[in-house]
């Protein structure tokens, strides 16, 4: 059997299952289904979950608080940081997410290099 036609039966996949052609056919597809993702950049990442301006996120802090990453958007009114105005406002953008809830601190998270939103860390 020339090395034309062995070909040729590897495309038409004409050999019957246990023979040595076919195991060799089924190890070559399975080394490229293993191997090729880490040789080969197949672009295939995931799409990028891009956030509402005004949505709110929020985890838990691991000591029993719940950390708020609370969007510039979702405030209602525009206060200087660290006025008594702008606490405010971040507990009035809270409490249809969280509740009634006490502010513990908040933190200023800069993205190219304008504020785009507050860590907020909250007790109830």
């Amino acid at each position: 059997m020339g090395i034309s036609k062995t070909l040729a039966s590897y495309v038409w996949w004409t050999h019957e299952r246990g023979s040595l052609h076919y195991d060799v056919m089924v190890t070559l597809i399975l080394l490229f289904i293993f191997l090729a993702p880490l040789k080969v950049d197949f672009k295939d990442k995931p799409a990028a979950h891009n956030l509402h301006p005004n949505q709110i996120t929020a985890y838990s802090d691991g000591q029993g608080g719940v950390v708020y990453d609370v969007p510039l958007g979702a405030l209602s009114t525009p206060a200087p940081a660290n006025t008594p105005e702008f606490e405010a406002a971040l507990l009035a953008a809270l409490r249809p997410v969280a509740g009634e809830v006490k502010l513990v601190r908040y933190q200023a998270q800069p993205a190219h290099g304008k504020v785009q939103s507050y860590r907020v860390w909250v007790k109830r």
